[in-house]
């Protein structure tokens, strides 16, 4: 028996491969579905079946794209209704693959369909617990994600949960191991450990949601007190997991057309298509395409594009570096954004050197612009989450968490300077090229963001302040 996480940090998701004599199972697969394929093919194996443990919302799947490859069964939990062929099991289904078989656990809460795979070794000794959203290693799967498909509050999924961890995976022995669908980034939990991986003892022993004192009055309270705004996307991955979506094949045919500088222009102007820059931060501030959002490859990309861009049908044409096209076509196809309709080729070098007019973003050491907080027309942004501004931040700088730019924007004005900032460089940027695009001017990046801020020690710092 063999098990593999394929671990996706950019979406802090885990898929699992798993294979056993000749036969294999993926659970929770992303959207591309080579890596899968190459595992089987290396192992001589054919999968079986896609395994999943619910209508996922912060990520496509590869379910259908895997299925139609290789003629594997998709597994979703009782109640589920795809819109596409699948098995719908039952709780407690059990499903052989190889000489090793998977359990079905119904566990509702985070969904209602959501369901758990226990693992069991060939002399049918439990070994795994493929927990999805239902666990993770640190918290539990949000509740309030399902309301409406549930027609439930979140207090009274958050309930359901709290039955179902009691009931179902808390009595499974202490020595299993716990894969999870998400660590420690993803938007599914509040609480999630570094950790990939742990024991169900451990966990037992370590993950609040677990306590064996607490009451389901008091895991009520805790698992939904603090929950965030989830982000506009993932109603939008959840009908496609649910109804159905086009091959990545075609998403990635309809992406890849190269357009010459000229074309480019004249492709923007018609369609009104999002010019998506997904260079470097700090390469972008030096020269871009006018209008342009910078949004970079080499971050937490693909959840960022989802939490800005409201329309999921929105056209985008893409400006990248040069060779990593079908990378940022495929990132962006992972959370549903399927509408590349084209990048510039040769990549913003060719736009430069045909002529084309160009924009650049001031971006500085902290030094530079020190002195110049306590001008009355200059306003320092602190685009940090609110529980990174309250742990410290710069005296008198205003917190625009960078999730909040849409709503926000209204606010600023256009005529006083901004000196932005987020941790290290990579948030500011984009929200910094936002504001470019919605016609703002005096704009400064602080290079380096609040690390390089508190080494340099010129501005003046203070904790403990409320946000907007």
């Amino acid at each position: 028996m063999k098990i593999e996480q394929i671990y996706t940090g950019c979406l802090a998701h885990g898929a699992y491969y798993i294979e056993s004599n000749g036969e294999a199972v993926v659970i929770d697969p992303l959207r591309e579905v080579a890596p899968y394929l190459q595992k089987a093919e290396a192992d001589g194996a054919v999968i079986k079946y896609v395994f999943e443990t619910h209508f996922h919302a912060d990520f496509v799947s590869g379910h259908l794209d895997l299925a139609k490859k290789t003629g594997a069964k998709i597994v979703y939990g009782p109640g589920a209704e795809p819109g596409f062929e699948a098995i719908t099991g039952e709780d407690g289904q059990v499903f052989k693959v190889g000489n090793v078989s998977f359990e079905l656990l119904h566990t509702p809460g985070h969904t209602m369909e959501s369901c758990c795979f226990l693992l069991k070794d060939e002399t049918g000794n439990p070994v795994a617990l493929f927990s999805g959203d239902t666990l993770f290693i640190g918290d539990v799967g949000r509740p309030d994600l399902a309301q409406k498909a549930a027609n439930k509050t979140k207090e009274e999924l958050a309930a359901i949960l709290y039955h179902s961890l009691r009931n179902k995976i808390v009595p499974l022995p202490d020595h299993l191991v716990v894969y999870p669908a998400h660590g420690a980034g993803s938007a599914c939990g509040k609480n999630m450990a570094r950790e990939t991986t742990d024991t169900l003892g451990h966990q037992k022993l370590t993950n609040y949601a677990l306590r064996t004192s607490m009451t389901e009055n008091e895991f009520v309270h805790e698992v939904t007190d603090g929950l965030t705004t989830p982000p506009g996307y993932f109603p939008h991955n959840v009908k496609m997991n649910k109804e159905g979506y086009d091959s990545l094949d075609l998403v990635m045919q309809r992406g890849k057309v190269a357009f010459t500088p000229d074309a480019f222009e004249a492709a923007a102007n018609e369609t009104g298509a999002l010019l998506l820059d997904t260079r470097d931060p700090q390469v972008f501030a030096k020269g871009f395409v006018p209008n342009s959002i910078n949004i970079g490859i080499d971050g937490n990309f693909a959840p960022w594009v989802g939490a800005l861009v409201p329309d999921i049908q929105q056209p985008i044409l893409l400006i990248t570096d040069e060779g990593r096209e079908e990378e940022v076509i495929t990132r962006l196809a992972r959370v549903g954004y399927d509408n590349t309709i084209g990048f510039l080729k040769g990549g913003f070098a060719s736009w430069h050197d045909a002529g084309k007019e160009t924009d650049h973003i001031l971006s500085v050491a902290p030094s530079t612009v020190a002195g110049l907080l306590h001008h009355a027309d200059v306003e320092v942004l602190d685009v940090r989450r609110p529980g990174e501004y309250r742990l410290m931040h710069v005296e008198n700088a205003t917190n625009i968490p960078l999730d909040e730019i849409n709503k926000e924007i209204a606010s600023l004005d256009r005529d006083k300077r901004y000196i932005v900032h987020c941790a290290g460089g990579y948030r500011s940027m984009i929200f910094l090229s936002v504001l470019r695009a919605r016609g703002f001017e005096h704009l400064t990046d602080v290079r380096g963001g609040f690390s390089a801020i508190k080494e340099d020690g010129r501005f003046p710092l203070t904790a403990g302040q409320p946000t907007l």
